[in-house]
C-alpha cells in the first residue's frame, strides 16, 4: 500500500502546474490581440470618429464599426485595401438620382455633390439644357433633373436642306421650332413619335393631289388616199392638205415637291377639228416607150451646142434621176430634176405640192423653168455640163 499522504501532494502540485499554464495562455493571448489592435479615424458623410479595430482591410473594418455599404457607394481606400493604424477611412454614399435624358428617364445612383458635378460624371456638354442651376446641390434636390442635349440635325423640306441645331427631344416639337407645318399629305421620312438624335436627317416630301393643269393638245390629221387614174401609176399628190386640230384637256395632277408624278383626265373639249390631207394615188399603166430615131445633125451646129429646148428637160431628168419624176432617196433631193426642198419653195412649186416628187413632170418643168430664169444651168452643173448646156 502506497503513502496517501505523498499522493495527495503529488495532485496538489499537478493541479496548480496546470493553471500555471492555462493562466500564462490567457495573458500571452491578451498580449497578442492588444499589440494587433488598431486605431482609425472613420468618415461617414461629413462625420468623424475615432474606433479601435482588430480588422485587416476597409471592408472588414467597416463591417465591424457596422458601417454597411451599398454597392455604388465610394469608399477611400478601396474596399480590400489593407489598413494600418493611425489610417484614416472616408465613405460617401451614393444618392439615386432621378434623371430624364433627351425624354429617357432612369435612376442615376452617384457620390457627386452638385448637378454641374453630376453633368460632368455623365460626360454631357456644357451646352446641355438643365432644368436646375448647376451649383445646385444633390443632396437639396427632390424631383427629377431634366437634360436636353443639343443636337445637329438635318431638315429636307419641299427639296430644299438645312441644317438646324436644337435640344428638341421630339419630331414634333423640333418641326415647331423651325416654323414648319405639315399638310395633310404630306409625307415624312421618320415616324412622328421618333426621337430627336445628333445627326437626324428629316425628308418632309410635300404632296399636292388636289391641283388641275389645263393642255391645249393637237390631234393630228389623217391621211386620206384615193386611185387617180388620171396620174401615172406609182405618182402621189396631195390635192388638199391636211392641217392638225386642237383640243383643250383639263387633268387632276398628283404634285411631289413641286414636279407632277401622275395625272388624272378630268374634261376634254375639241376646239377644231383637224382636216385630213387628201392625197390622190396614180393607177395610170405606163405607156410603152417607142424607139427614138437616131438624132439628126442639124448642119452648122457645132459639138457640145446645147439640144432642143422641147427634148432639154427629158434628157436632164434622165441624167439626174434616171428619167423617174416621183423619186425619193431619202438624200434631200426630190424628183425629176432633184431639186431641194428649199430651192423648190423659193421657186414657187409650193403651189403645186409641199415636196417635188409629189408633183407631175409637167409641174416640175414648170418650176424648173422659173429656177433657171434666176440662176441658169448652173442649178444642175454637173449633169448641164455633160449635155453641153453650160
Amino acid at each position: 500500500m502506497g503513502d496517501p499522504v505523498g499522493k495527495r501532494v503529488r495532485r496538489h502540485w499537478l493541479k496548480r502546474t496546470g493553471q500555471t499554464v492555462v493562466m500564462m495562455s490567457l495573458v500571452s493571448g491578451l498580449v497578442a490581440f492588444v499589440g494587433n489592435g488598431k486605431q482609425v479615424e472613420l468618415t461617414v458623410e461629413g462625420r468623424t470618429s475615432t474606433v479601435q479595430t482588430y480588422g485587416g482591410t476597409v471592408e472588414e473594418i467597416l463591417a465591424k464599426a457596422e458601417v454597411p455599404l451599398g454597392p455604388h457607394d465610394d469608399v477611400v481606400p478601396a474596399r480590400t485595401a489593407e489598413v494600418p493604424d493611425g489610417a484614416a477611412i472616408e465613405v460617401h454614399r451614393a444618392q439615386e438620382i432621378d434623371l430624364i435624358l433627351d425624354g429617357v428617364r432612369s435612376t442615376h445612383p452617384t457620390t457627386v455633390r452638385t448637378v454641374d458635378d453630376l453633368l460632368a460624371e455623365l460626360g454631357l456638354a456644357r451646352t446641355a439644357a438643365v432644368s436646375l442651376p448647376r451649383a445646385t446641390e444633390l443632396s437639396t434636390v427632390d424631383s427629377a433633373i431634366t437634360v436636353r442635349t443639343q443636337k445637329r440635325v438635318t431638315l429636307t423640306v419641299g427639296g430644299a436642306s438645312s441644317v438646324h441645331t436644337t435640344s428638341a427631344v421630339w419630331l414634333p416639337e423640333l418641326l415647331a421650332e423651325a416654323g414648319i407645318t405639315l399638310g395633310a399629305e404630306d409625307r415624312v421620312s421618320i415616324p412622328a413619335s421618333a426621337a430627336v438624335i445628333d445627326g437626324l436627317g428629316v425628308k418632309i416630301t410635300r404632296i399636292t393631289s388636289r391641283a388641275t393643269r389645263t393642255l391645249t393638245e393637237p390631234i393630228a390629221f389623217e391621211r386620206v388616199e384615193t386611185e387617180d387614174p388620171g396620174l401615172p401609176r406609182g405618182e402621189r399628190k396631195i390635192t388638199v392638205a391636211g392641217v392638225d386640230g386642237e383640243r383643250t384637256s383639263v387633268y387632276a395632277v398628283r404634285l411631289e415637291d413641286g414636279r407632277e408624278v401622275s395625272r388624272r383626265l378630268l374634261s376634254r373639249k375639241v376646239r377644231r377639228e383637224p382636216v385630213p390631207e387628201q392625197i390622190s394615188v396614180g393607177t395610170r399603166p405606163a405607156a410603152k416607150p417607142r424607139p427614138e430615131a437616131a438624132p439628126a445633125k442639124e448642119a452648122g451646129r457645132p459639138a457640145g451646142e446645147p439640144a432642143p429646148q422641147g427634148n432639154v428637160w427629158a434628157a436632164l431628168a434622165e441624167c439626174e434621176s434616171g428619167g423617174n419624176w416621183s423619186i425619193n432617196s431619202g438624200n434631200g433631193y426630190y424628183g425629176g430634176l432633184q431639186f431641194s426642198r428649199s430651192s423648190w419653195l423659193g421657186a414657187g412649186g409650193g403651189k403645186y405640192a409641199p415636196l417635188p416628187h409629189l408633183a407631175s413632170p409637167a409641174e416640175q418643168i414648170a418650176t424648173a423653168e422659173v429656177l433657171k430664169g434666176s440662176g441658169g444651168w448652173g442649178h444642175w452643173p454637173s449633169c448641164a455640163s455633160k449635155l453641153g448646156l453650160r
